[in-house]
């Protein structure tokens, strides 16, 4: 999954390393090109050197192919801007800014951000959650974040469709709490069925998330 990331400083650099270990394809716009060179050689990725915010820097970085657009620039007007070109003139479906101001939050979310993150400690969670999860939408945090409930929709072409529960080896700290199927209600047990088309709530703890992910093979 290709994202695409503006702003190479501590936080660009962060986020894309962390997206990196997990399997996506970040790729970063930066307006220093020093910075650019030292980000290139390090990670091992595609490194743009401009503005994040321009038509035509966008258009260079193939943004349309994209699945995840995400701007930590210490401007909001900026990652404002960037955002709403990136779903407007090039239809990337999933849009992050850094929130340098606390009172611009509202101002964000009412002009078409996604998700709009007000400081820099949480960004990388909040990509983690939200971001890369086209299936998964999280539902509540519990204990300052160590935890979430999370709903996942699986997929028509669920590969463990079928499996019950104990067949299904999940992370050590994961419980589905239940299913949804055709508007039923099921309390699972371990010799409980998942099939396509259900939708589960998890209880599963931030370490652990990611493996969710791959155990459930929802990344295929």
């Amino acid at each position: 999954m290709k994202v695409l990331v503006i702003g190479g400083g501590k936080v660009g650099y962060y986020l894309s390393k962390t997206l990196l270990e997990h399997g996506y394809t970040p790729v970063i716009i930066e307006q220093d090109r020093k910075l650019c060179e030292h980000i290139a050689d390090d990670l091992g990725i595609t490194v743009i050197c401009g503005d994040g915010s321009s038509p035509d820097c966008l258009e260079s970085a193939d943004a349309a192919s994209a699945q995840s657009f995400v701007t930590v620039t210490g401007s909001d007007e900026t990652n404002l801007v960037a955002c709403q070109m990136a779903k407007k003139m090039f239809g990337i479906p999933k849009t992050v800014a850094r929130v340098n101001n606390p009172k611009n939050l509202g101002v964000m979310k009412a002009l078409g951000v996604d998700i709009p993150v007000c400081g820099t400690d949480s960004i990388a969670r909040q990509l983690e959650r939200e971001v890369d999860f086209a299936a998964i939408r999280q539902v509540m945090a519990l204990n300052q974040g160590q935890a979430v409930i999370s709903e996942i929709q699986l997929p028509d072409n669920f590969a463990f469709s079928g499996a019950s529960l104990s067949q299904i080896k999940l992370p050590d700290e994961c419980v589905i709490i239940s299913i949804t199927r055709r508007g039923n209600l099921i309390i699972p047990r371990g010799k409980t069925c998942l099939l396509s088309g259900d939708k589960i709530l998890v209880l599963v703890s931030n370490e652990d998330a990611h493996q969710l992910r791959k155990c459930l093979q929802l990344d295929r």
